[in-house]
């Protein structure tokens, strides 16, 4: 007969790789979330900022200016900005910030009414 001895240190080193594994995916997943949030409040941020620009008669050229010091200052880098008329679409990039995270992409429209 053998013995069993030390089986259950076998068990005990399995049970915490899969809780680490666990531990990471959560972590990496909570640092995405956050970066989709950021992500898209620079990007909110930004449409606004060009929308405001349009309304007040600057040019486009101002809104573009405007949407990209906006997302810098929301630690995002523009990415594209369709300002036209009365609209105003963007989309930025946030970088990523964790060991394992991937940077976030964020979109907005703003429209000016004026009435």
């Amino acid at each position: 007969m053998r013995s069993e001895r030390g089986s259950m240190t076998i068990v005990v080193i399995g049970v915490v790789v899969l809780g680490l594994a666990l531990a990471t995916g959560a972590a990496r997943l909570g640092s995405a979330l956050v970066a989709r949030a950021r992500a898209d409040a620079a990007a909110d941020a930004a449409a606004l900022a060009a929308a405001d620009m349009l309304a007040l008669g600057r040019g486009e050229d101002a809104a573009v200016a405007a949407a990209r010091d906006t997302a810098a200052a929301n630690g995002a880098t523009l990415v594209r900005c369709e300002c036209a008329g009365r609209a105003a679409e963007v989309a930025v990039t946030v970088p990523a910030t964790g060991l394992l995270a991937a940077p976030a992409q964020g979109r907005a429209r703003a429209e000016v009414r004026l009435e």
